[in-house]
């Protein structure tokens, strides 16, 4: 056994998805995988399933939203050899969020 006080300092949370507006630039050749998790619904207590895009940085899931793949798209077709970009994120919640994505030169 161990004092609340000791397991409190060791302790290290479930590893929760990042999100890839936290990187410096995103390289256009990495990986990208889905994935999905679980969650309770804490209105109706239903479980439902996220499905989600995602890249591992260093051992790190960063999450990538549907709407930075979109603008991705725009700069590769005006920019073939485009080779990093970084994405800039404004609002706070789910419904007011919008990301920028930034090419990346140099």
């Amino acid at each position: 056994m161990s004092k609340i006080s000791e397991y409190a300092k060791d302790y290290v949370p479930q590893q929760t998805t990042k999100n890839i507006a936290e990187l410096k630039e995103v390289s256009v050749d990495i990986e990208i995988e889905d994935d999905e998790f679980e969650f309770t619904d804490k209105k109706t207590n239903v479980a439902k399933t996220v499905k989600q895009k995602i890249i591992t940085v260093e051992g790190e899931s960063y999450r990538v939203p549907i709407s930075v793949i979109q603008q991705l798209k725009v700069l590769l077709e005006d920019n073939p050899s485009l080779k990093k970009f970084k994405v800039k994120k404004a609002g706070t919640t789910k419904d007011d969020t919008r990301y920028q994505v930034i090419p990346v030169f140099g």
